[in-house]
This record gives structure tokens, C-alpha cells and sequence, in this order.
């Protein structure tokens, strides 16, 4: 078969508006090459599902939204995230050992917005929560992230950069009946500053980071599933993107970047034994325990990954008309992945995410 045969189908983007919401009061959907300045939520025509405008409660109560930044040293893998959904403020930040096959962690819980900070713009705004355990923010200063860690063992202050001419993916689509989803990310980015764990200056030539800024009107129940990778690997570096499960009505959020250069893909099928393993709160058995491997797939054959679990970072939280089941696993994925040009790029043991999550929110 010829290379032109096996190019992937042009996905059409578009230059993102300054605002999300337009004039008529509605969402623009769609690719875009770039943040969106402003998500403009008090613009939306937002209405209930007997087409009547939504209270103030439900316009307020009804918006979620959750920021993500990841971290991988030659020695650490590093988690950090900040999720508002009205009811409480959450957030992790967990350092993964990979030598050790260790996972350490801060969280904090804060309700109904009280100690947590998270503003609804993805080019720019800060995002904090901070309490004795330690202070993690995300600053974003015209579309760039600025990360800030302060907890007993991670100290850092980066800034995340992308290789040149590098674009994130950044979306929006129909969600449920009357909502919608708005999603940016960026991986393979370059993290500059400094970063210490437990007192030991780390050095950051071969780091890599990659962010996750969602947010909009989603459904009350949800759940999705999510690869994330940031490597080195023989074609220089390389940052992938997949999930299933929110963002799918007309658009999908999957995306291969290879030197910063961004190619995006279509749906992928995630394939694994939700209870395989025997993963808990503790982190010795956490370490002790192996789940099996995970397929992620495309049917076009452009796309086929294994991902064998190494670990893994969860949190069971039952609030009565609240609850998440949250695994976050860490692992190695092999396989290969073929970009837009047909090109066919292969992964062998190469760390990386995936993750699991039921939200009623």
C-alpha cells in the first residue's frame, strides 16, 4: 500500500475565538488552533432539560471544571491536580518513585470554595488550593503554564514550553442535552525552573510535562477513560493524548504530537479489567499488587497500544449525592501509533498514564 494510501482522514481546524460563547449566546464547536481566551460563561443561553432558562442554582452548580499538569524526570513521575465542582474543591499532587515503584501523595478537600482557587480561562488565570499540607497553583500567563509545588518532599517552580510551533488540541463539543465540553492539552512541553524532591535538586534536560485544562456544563453522571504520554523515544519526542467518554459528539479529543508537531486522530476503544488487581488506599500494597494490560485501539488500525499497569494512584470518595472512583495508573505502554502522514511511530516499555474515573457530580 502506498504512503498516500495510508495517510489518516484531514481533520479541519479552525482559529479559536476570542471568546467560546457567541454573540446568539451559543458554544462554538470544534478544532481550534489555539486557547480560547475566554469560556464567557455568564454569556450562555443555558437551559434545562424542559427547554426553560436554567436557575441561577443550576447555572452556578452545574459547571465543572478540573486542571491537570504531569511531570516525568528520568527518576519521577509527578501528578498534580485541581478540580472544582461547586460542591468541594479536590486536589492531588503524588510522586510516583520509578526505581522504587513508590507512589507518595498530598490531597486536600476543601467545600463548596473555601481554600480553592480555579479561573474559568484557559489562556489565562491561576488555579491554587493550599492549606497545612502545602500549596500547589497553576498560573497561566497568556496561554503559558507556570507550576508552582510546595509540599514536604516536592518544591518546584516551572514553566512549561512548548517546542516550537507546537499547537495544543483544544476542542469543544456537545455534552448531554443542553451542555458542553471545552478541552486543552498540550504534552511533550519542556519544563524550565527548578524542581526538588525530598531536599535533592532535580536536573531537567531530559524532563518532559504535559496539561489538561477541562471544563463546561457536563453530564450529573460522567465517566471516561485516558492515556497521556510524555517520552523520549528514537524519533525525538513524543506526547500522546486519548480518551473516551466525554468529549465524542462530532469531535474526539485523541492526539499525537512528534517534535511539536501535532497530529490529530480519530476515536480510540479502551479495553481492560476494571477490576483486575487489587489496588487500595495503601501504598505498599498498591506497589505489591499487578493489574493486567489494557488495550487501546483504533478500528482503522492506525493506533495499537498495550499498557501494562505498574501502579497506581486512587481515590474512592461516597458523599452521598457526590461520588468518584478515580484510578490513575501508571505503567508502560508498547505498540505504535501512525501519524497523519502515515507514518507508523513504535513504542517499546515507554512510561506513561492511563486513568479510570465515575464522577456523579
Amino acid at each position: 500500500m502506498s504512503t498516500e494510501q495510508t495517510k489518516t482522514a484531514q481533520i479541519i481546524t479552525m482559529e479559536a475565538p476570542s471568546s467560546l460563547i457567541d454573540e446568539h449566546g451559543r458554544p462554538s464547536y470544534g478544532y481550534f488552533d489555539g486557547p480560547v481566551a475566554e469560556l464567557s460563561l455568564s454569556e450562555f443561553n443555558y437551559f434545562n432539560e424542559m427547554d426553560k432558562p436554567a436557575s441561577v442554582m443550576g447555572r452556578h452548580f452545574d459547571f465543572k471544571q478540573f486542571q491537570f499538569v504531569s511531570l516525568t524526570t528520568p527518576r519521577y513521575i509527578i501528578g498534580v491536580a485541581i478540580a472544582d465542582i461547586r460542591y468541594v474543591g479536590s486536589a492531588f499532587c503524588y510522586l510516583y518513585d520509578i526505581s522504587k515503584n513508590r507512589i507518595t501523595e498530598t490531597s486536600w478537600l476543601k467545600p463548596l470554595g473555601l481554600g480553592y482557587q480555579l479561573t474559568p480561562s484557559p489562556m489565562s488565570g491561576v488555579g491554587q488550593i493550599s492549606s497545612g499540607k502545602g500549596q500547589i497553583r497553576f498560573n497561566l500567563v497568556e496561554g503559558i503554564w507556570h507550576l508552582f509545588i510546595s509540599t514536604k518532599t516536592i518544591d518546584a517552580e516551572l514553566e512549561l514550553e512548548a517546542l516550537p510551533l507546537s499547537l495544543p488540541i483544544a476542542l469543544c463539543s456537545p455534552t448531554g442535552y443542553s451542555g458542553w465540553t471545552y478541552t486543552q492539552k498540550h504534552n511533550g512541553l519542556k519544563p524550565k525552573g527548578t524542581l526538588t524532591v525530598h531536599g535533592e535538586p532535580q536536573p531537567l534536560n531530559h524532563a518532559l510535562a504535559g496539561y489538561d485544562f477541562s471544563a463546561g456544563y457536563m453530564r450529573r453522571e460522567t465517566s471516561w477513560r485516558w492515556a497521556s504520554i510524555n517520552a523520549h523515544t528514537p524519533d525525538g519526542i513524543m506526547g500522546l493524548n486519548l480518551a473516551a467518554g466525554v468529549n465524542e459528539t462530532g469531535a474526539c479529543e485523541n492526539v499525537f504530537w512528534i517534535n511539536g508537531e501535532r497530529h490529530l486522530l480519530g476515536p480510540v476503544q479502551f479495553e481492560f479489567e476494571r477490576n483486575s488487581g487489587h489496588y487500595n488506599d495503601r501504598a505498599n500494597d498498591r506497589a505489591n499488587n499487578s493489574a493486567s494490560a489494557w488495550r487501546i485501539f483504533s478500528y482503522d488500525g492506525n493506533l495499537e497500544l498495550s499498557f501494562q499497569p505498574r501502579n497506581c494512584r486512587s481515590e474512592k470518595l461516597n458523599l452521598i449525592f457526590l461520588k468518584s472512583n478515580f484510578r490513575q495508573y501508571i505503567g508502560e505502554y508498547s505498540g505504535h501509533v501512525t501519524d497523519n502522514f502515515g507514518k507508523k511511530h513504535h513504542l517499546h516499555n515507554v512510561l506513561g498514564l492511563t486513568e479510570d474515573h465515575f464522577a456523579r457530580w
